[in-house]
């Protein structure tokens, strides 16, 4: 008998035959499709990156003339609530009055350095040589002798770069101005500004933006009026301390310390450089007294000022501010530093507010309430 024939095996149809294939062009056309997006955002995160560290010093002279318009409407309010005048008289007063004292500041301590410059020129170099021979019984001098040739020469350095520091100063004038003017936009109709910010917002956001900008005006309010009494206080023991002292330009010296002391724990330093330089012209003696005057001061600052403005703005650890002058000295240079202390309260009410409160929801320290 024959067997049966077997049924031949069915073929794969045209249609199963392309199936994979399809499959896998449209897993490849999903993966190429994501790795071109993730492509773009990543060049988007690079961009602008690059453009925020680009545009650094923009941002700190925006936040330079923030700062300026809330010292300007403080002062203003503060006017029109003594004397009942017109917001916009106080406002153009408080600006005058700002401008006033920082030319006559600058003034005063120049004149009285323009004449004292050839006695410094007279004085530094017999009272060196005074340290000298004193170092020379112990057997120091030749160090201090190679300190003294490696100083002439960064000086030498840097008066051969007079030029292009001249042209830095210009740069900063310029930046002055601007600065001043955007302040007075600012301070002149805040409301305006603040509703702008407040658009750009989304609006389940828009409440606790609305609250971290109030925390952060208090926090600079309080900080403002601690700043001015540490400022004062640190402008009067200075006078007073090298008038005593007989150190000429006395009074210049105690109005740029009073101004350098926004800057936390570094500013009453910076400011006894020329102090002590002036000093030197009257005795080496009193350059020593005033280097120990400015470290009191210095201390006097640390301990006793700097807590009250904390206690008036918000509660910031010492070693938080220190390291944020360091941080913003090392990002944004001089300016960085002369805006340490207002930008170290600003940064520091905005993590509590959208970070600490919102989104871990723990009770926090309100900036400028008890």
């Amino acid at each position: 008998m024959t067997e049966p024939e077997k049924p031949a095996p069915a073929q794969p149809s045209a249609s199963r035959a392309t199936a994979p294939s399809a499959s896998g062009a449209s897993a490849s056309g999903f993966s190429s499709a994501r790795i071109a997006t993730a492509t773009m955002v990543v060049l988007a995160i690079v961009a602008t990156a690059w453009v925020a560290i680009a545009l650094t010093r923009f941002f700190m002279l925006v936040f330079a003339a923030i700062v300026l318009a809330a010292i300007f409407g403080a002062i203003a309010d503060w006017l029109v609530r003594r004397t009942r005048m017109p917001r916009g008289w106080a406002l153009a007063l408080s600006v005058a009055g700002i401008v006033a004292l920082f030319i006559g500041v600058f003034a005063l301590f120049g004149s009285q350095l323009a004449r004292e410059i050839d006695t410094i020129r007279e004085q530094v170099p017999r009272a060196l040589q005074g340290v000298e021979a004193f170092l020379d019984r112990f057997g120091l001098g030749a160090q201090v002798r190679d300190v003294a040739a490696v100083g002439s020469e960064d000086l030498s350095r840097l008066a051969s770069q007079a030029g292009g520091y001249a042209l830095a100063a210009g740069s900063g004038i310029a930046d002055f101005v601007l600065v001043l003017v955007a302040a007075i936009f600012l301070a002149s109709d805040p409301a305006t500004y603040k509703r702008g910010l407040l658009m750009l917002i989304p609006a389940r956001a828009e409440p606790t933006a609305k609250l971290a900008l109030e925390d952060a005006a208090r926090g600079l309010k309080g900080w403002m009026v601690g700043q001015a009494v540490s400022s004062l206080v640190v402008a009067a023991f200075t006078w007073a301390g090298l008038a005593l002292l007989g150190v000429p330009a006395a009074g210049g010296l105690g109005l740029i310390a009073g101004l350098l002391d926004v800057i936390p724990m570094i500013g009453p330093i910076i400011a006894g450089l020329p102090a002590v330089l002036l000093a030197f012209t009257v005795s080496p003696a009193t350059a020593l007294w005033t280097l120990l005057l400015f470290l009191v001061i210095q201390q006097l600052q640390g301990n006793f000022l700097q807590p009250m403005i904390q206690k008036q703005a918000v509660d910031v650890p010492p070693a938080v501010l220190l390291f944020a002058v360091v941080a913003a000295g090392v990002l944004f240079g001089f300016l960085g530093v002369l805006l340490a202390a207002p930008l170290t309260v600003v940064v520091y009410v905005l993590v509590q507010r959208v970070y600490v409160k919102t989104l871990l929801g723990k009770d926090i320290k309100v900036a400028g309430r008890d």
